[in-house]
C-alpha cells in the first residue's frame, strides 16, 4: 500500500440535464424527459450520499434506549473549551438527535461541531470538516432540501481534493480518527474496530497526542470489556501516552490502576492524583469514576466513599457525581457481608435520585436498587417486588436478557431458589443476542450441568446443545 500523498483528483462533475432541441415535443414527452432527468439526478445524489464517510453511513443503528443512554453519556462529558474532542462530541450528539427525531436540534449541533473544529484547529477549513459536511448533506437530504444537500456534497468534494489522504486507498487520518472515536463511544463491542481505525490514523499522522491517548484508552477498555488482562505491550503504550499527554488525568488514573494490578503500591500516588481530579471540572473525562474504582479496590472503599461525598459537597448539582457516589455505596454494600443499615439507607436514597436523573438508565439502576434492598434488615421483600415490576415491563430483547440474568442471580444468591434461577438463566441465554449477560447465564448453566447433582441437568444439557447462536 502506498502511503505517499496522492495527486489531487479532478473536481467531480455534477450531472447535467440534457434538453431536447428542435421542434416543440408533445407535453407527455416533455414530462417523460423531465421526470426521467429528475429521477436520474435524485439517484445520483443518493449514490453520492451513500459514498460519504460520516455518521449516516457508518452502520450506527442501535435501539432507541441505547441512543438515549448514549445521549446522557455525551452530555456528561460536558462542553468545556479546550476539549480536543468537542467537535466530534457535537457531531455524534447531532446524529443521535436526528435518530431520535429531533432534526432541528441535529442541525444546531452539527453547526456547533463545525464551529468547535474551527476553534480547536484555528482554521476555517480542513479535512476535519469532511465528516461534519457529510452529516449536513444527509440531514438536508432527509429534510427534502436537495439543493442544500448538493451544496454540502460539493464542499466535501472540495475538501477531499484539497486535502487528500497521505495513504492511497485509505481514509484521511482525520476521518479515521473521528470514526474510531465514534465507534468507541457507540459500542463496547466495537472497541477493537475503533482501535484499528485509531492505529491507521496515528500511522498516517503520528503527531496527534489526543488520538494516541484515546487509542490507548480504547485498548484498555476493550480488554476490560472482554475480562482480559492487558499485556506488557499495552502497559508500555500507556506509559508512553501518559508521558506525551501529562495533563490527561483519566489516562493517569487508568495507568495507575494497571500498576496496582501488577502488585505495585499506589496509595500515595492515588491520593495525590485525587487532589488534581477534584480540582478539574466535573466530566466523565475527568477520571472521577475510574479514580473511585482504584480507591475502592486498592486503597480503601471507605476512603472512596469519603472522596466521592467530598466531590458532591463541592458540586451538589452535578448529576454525574451523584451517579458516582451511588456507585461507591453499591460497591461497598455488595462487598460487605453485613453492611450497616445507615449505609443501605444512604445508598437507597442516592439510587432513587439517580434513577430520576437518568430515566434512560433506570433499568440497570433499578436492578441495583433491588439488590441493595435485598441486603436490608428491614425491607428485603422490596427487592422481589421491584424485580416483579421490572419483569412486567415491555423491554427490548437486550434489556430483557440483562434483567433475566440479574434476576437469576437474585434468585440464586438472595432467595436460594436454585431451580427458578436456572429457569431465568435459560430465558436469558435463549435470547440470541451476544452480550456479557448471556455469557454469564450460559456459564451458570454449564456450572450446574458439570456438577451433575441437579434434577434439571438433562434439560440443561439439551438446552445448551440446541442453543441458537447470536
Amino acid at each position: 500500500m502506498s502511503c505517499q500523498p496522492t495527486d489531487k483528483a479532478p473536481p467531480s462533475s455534477s450531472p447535467t440535464v440534457q434538453h431536447a432541441s428542435g421542434s416543440t415535443p408533445l407535453p407527455s414527452v416533455v414530462c417523460q424527459g423531465t421526470c426521467s432527468s429528475a429521477a436520474q439526478s435524485q439517484t445520483t445524489l443518493e449514490s453520492k450520499l451513500e459514498s460519504l464517510q460520516c455518521h449516516f453511513t457508518w452502520d450506527l443503528d442501535p435501539s432507541r434506549s441505547k441512543l438515549l443512554r448514549l445521549r446522557d453519556n455525551l452530555e456528561d462529558i460536558g462542553t468545556e473549551e479546550g476539549n480536543s474532542w468537542l467537535g466530534h462530541i457535537y457531531n455524534l450528539r447531532g446524529f443521535i438527535q436526528y435518530k431520535l427525531g429531533f432534526k432541528e436540534d441535529a442541525q444546531s449541533l452539527f453547526s456547533k461541531a463545525a464551529e468547535a473544529f474551527r476553534q480547536m484547529r484555528n482554521a476555517d477549513e480542513g479535512p476535519w470538516l469532511v465528516v461534519n459536511y457529510g452529516n449536513l448533506a444527509w440531514l438536508h437530504h432527509h429534510l427534502g432540501e436537495q439543493a442544500e444537500s448538493q451544496a454540502y456534497l460539493s464542499k466535501v468534494d472540495a475538501l477531499i481534493n484539497k486535502y487528500p489522504s497521505p495513504c492511497q486507498d485509505e481514509l484521511h487520518p482525520e476521518m479515521c480518527a473521528e470514526k474510531a472515536w465514534t465507534l468507541m463511544k457507540f459500542s463496547a463491542e466495537q472497541k477493537q474496530l475503533a482501535a484499528d481505525y485509531f492505529e491507521k490514523a496515528i500511522r498516517m499522522q503520528p503527531g496527534m497526542v489526543e488520538w494516541n491517548t484515546s487509542h490507548v484508552i480504547g485498548l484498555v477498555g476493550a480488554y476490560r470489556h472482554n475480562n482480559k488482562k492487558p499485556g506488557a505491550d499495552i502497559l508500555e503504550k500507556m506509559r508512553i501516552a501518559k508521558e506525551h499527554d501529562p495533563e490527561n488525568l483519566y489516562l493517569a488514573v487508568l495507568y495507575l490502576e494497571q500498576c496496582a494490578k501488577k502488585g505495585d503500591r499506589i496509595e500515595d500516588e492515588a491520593r495525590e492524583l485525587a487532589t488534581k481530579v477534584l480540582r478539574n471540572p466535573v466530566s466523565t473525562y475527568s477520571g472521577t469514576k475510574a479514580l473511585l474504582r482504584v480507591y475502592g479496590n486498592y486503597v480503601s472503599m471507605d476512603e472512596a466513599i469519603d472522596l466521592a461525598e467530598e466531590a458532591l459537597d463541592n458540586h451538589p448539582d452535578e448529576r454525574y457525581l451523584k451517579r458516582c457516589v451511588a456507585l461507591c455505596y453499591k460497591w461497598k454494600i455488595y462487598g460487605d457481608k453485613r453492611p450497616k443499615q445507615s449505609m443501605i439507607d444512604r445508598a437507597i436514597s442516592l439510587h432513587k435520585e439517580v434513577i430520576s436523573l437518568y430515566p434512560h438508565y433506570s433499568l440497570m439502576k433499578t436492578i441495583s436498587l433491588a439488590n441493595i434492598y435485598a441486603k436490608s434488615n428491614r425491607e428485603q421483600a422490596k427487592a422481589e417486588q421491584i424485580f416483579q415490576e421490572l419483569l412486567q415491563r415491555d423491554l427490548e430483547p437486550a434489556d430483557k436478557q440483562l434483567l433475566y440474568t440479574y434476576y437469576a442471580k437474585h434468585l440464586y444468591f438472595n432467595q436460594k431458589n436454585f431451580q427458578k434461577s436456572i429457569k431465568y438463566n435459560m430465558k436469558a441465554a435463549a435470547i440470541p443476542q451476544q452480550s456479557s449477560f448471556r455469557e454469564s447465564s450460559i456459564r451458570a448453566l454449564e456450572k450446574v450441568q458439570h456438577k451433575g447433582r441437579n434434577r434439571m441437568c438433562r434439560e440443561i444439557e439439551e438446552f445448551l446443545a440446541n442453543l441458537e447462536e447470536p
